[in-house]
């Protein structure tokens, strides 16, 4: 391959791979998928990783957050002034 051609997203041998490995990478991390072959059967896929979402976890805040007490409480004259 040269190196101005684009890698095809099939790579046929692991020798290949290696000859290309820094572009096949540099291409991966732009969002492309390979698929690395030995004697015509895939082997494995290289591909972007994707971070995670970090998990919710419920209550984590529990004890740390204070709600006043009159939080319900509206301000004088608040209420008639939507009548």
């Amino acid at each position: 391959m040269v190196a101005d051609m684009p890698i095809p997203t099939m790579i046929n041998s692991i020798s290949e791979a290696k000859a290309h490995f820094s572009a096949i990478v540099d291409a991966a991390s732009g969002g492309k998928a390979f698929v690395i072959c030995r004697a015509g059967r895939p082997l494995v896929m290289v591909s972007q990783y994707v971070h995670p979402k970090p998990r919710r976890r419920p209550g984590a805040l529990k004890g740390k957050i204070r709600v006043a007490d009159d939080f319900d409480a509206l301000p004088e004259g608040f209420a008639e002034a939507f009548g």
